[in-house]
């Protein structure tokens, strides 16, 4: 189950969170910066991750209840892809999480995942260090369906939890090096469909290997259904033994640092495609060239 809850009850102002939220999810890299913020003592972090169909947003949904049934108060960020050509998203989650919407403990939002490209959202890591100034135990962040090399989020969160579909065999080849090795917990959803084996048994193969490389945590491998919700709780269950797990085992330094250095890479990135854009003939030269315009630009940009 999950853990009690850490902080003390408090009426949640949603209305000034959501304001908070899009100011932050709208920010320039001058105004991040400006702003920028670090909570040592922020809420657990649960990543969800997997391919486009598998199902995440439901699960999620499903997942959102126990948690809340356990005791935690839970926030909920889903990212959505924005489409290259129009610029919009759909930003549909909530309604996939419709049943669970209405608890006063809970917070959804989605985000669109705009100019980022590793399965996040512009300004992620300062949405996830806003909903740590508020009273909420638990964060579920939920990734734009990704593919082998989009991990990005495994830098943001404590407990990663990648969800594969039992048509997902030839998924699993192409992934083993990326995704696949990057999670803590592996779900094969849609269970009740032809395949689901396979894949479960495929997954173990791979765990296998990579507890040769580290054998301190063993990754489950669990199987969830539409209806079932003993699927869902022994999810849940491995989630909290896993957060445990951290909490007793890692270096906090490292985490700081690693989501830091995550933190300024999606800084420099999108400062990078903001000189691209207002300056597309900086490219008629040579690479090097190029390469020193950028520097030089960047270096104008000092705040």
């Amino acid at each position: 189950m999950a853990a009690p809850s850490r902080k003390p009850a408090e009426r949640l102002d949603r209305r000034a969170l959501g304001r908070a939220l899009s100011r932050i999810a709208n920010a320039s890299v001058a105004e991040a910066l400006a702003g920028m913020r670090e909570n040592p003592n922020g809420a657990r972090r649960i990543g969800i991750t997997g391919p486009p169909g598998a199902g995440k947003s439901t699960l999620i949904g499903r997942l959102a209840r126990q948690r809340l049934d356990n005791g935690a108060a839970v926030a909920v960020v889903a990212i959505d892809p924005t489409s290259p050509h129009t610029h919009g998203a759909i930003l549909g989650d909530r309604i996939r999480m419709d049943a669970v919407a209405d608890d006063p403990r809970l917070f959804i939002r989605s985000l669109a995942s705009r100019g980022a490209n590793d399965g996040l959202a512009d300004n992620i890591a300062d949405v996830l260090a806003t909903l740590d100034g508020y009273p909420f135990d638990e964060v579920i962040l939920e990734t734009v369906g990704v593919g082998q090399a989009e991990y990005a989020v495994r830098a943001l969160v404590d407990t990663l939890v990648l969800v594969l579909v039992p048509e997902s065999g030839d998924q699993i080849q192409a992934m083993k090096a990326g995704m696949l090795e990057m999670a803590d917990i592996y779900v094969v959803n849609k269970a009740d469909l032809p395949g689901a084996q396979k894949v479960a048994s495929e997954l173990k193969s791979v765990i296998k290997l990579r507890q040769r490389l580290a054998a301190d945590w063993e990754p489950p491998v669990i199987m969830t259904g539409s209806q079932g919700s003993d699927d869902v709780a022994t999810l849940s269950e491995a989630i909290s033994r896993h957060l445990a797990f951290v909490q007793r085992t890692r270096n906090e330094d490292d985490v700081r640092r690693m989501r830091r250095e995550y933190h300024l890479k999606s800084l420099v990135t999108r400062s990078v495609a903001d000189i691209l854009a207002k300056d597309p003939k900086g490219m008629d030269c040579s690479l090097r060239e190029a390469y020193e315009h950028i520097v030089e630009s960047l270096k104008a940009r000092r705040l």
